[in-house]
């Protein structure tokens, strides 16, 4: 299997990246819009919300924590997860920088 090479890319490139996954599937977006307006949410609330499973929504959460949008605070049995503020905002300063880098130049 072939290497990603990564390591011929940025810090913040492979950052960029790597926070782009966060926004890679439906499902993510949904739970990230959800925590976005309820402020902190217990998994099995954003199940209620979704049309998917329990396993689903943790797998989608779990990829959501290690890309580190969010944090979540273990108070069994019940997990509530949240935006992690700082890595927002780091997303949206990487995102804005890279959007408003375009320069229209006529091409195409």
């Amino acid at each position: 299997m072939g290497t990603t090479k990564s390591e011929v890319f940025t810090v913040e490139e492979n950052r960029i990246a790597d926070l782009a996954k966060a926004f890679a599937h439906p499902a993510r977006v949904a739970i990230l819009r959800l925590l976005a307006e309820k402020k902190a949410c217990v998994c099995g609330d954003l199940v209620d919300e979704l049309p998917l499973s329990q396993a689903t929504v943790s797998q989608h959460l779990k990829e959501l924590k290690r890309i580190g949008i969010i944090k979540g605070d273990i108070a069994p049995p019940r997990v509530c997860y949240c935006i992690d503020e700082e890595v927002w905002n780091e997303a949206m300063q990487y995102f804005g920088l890279l959007f408003s880098s375009y320069l229209k130049n006529g091409c195409c």
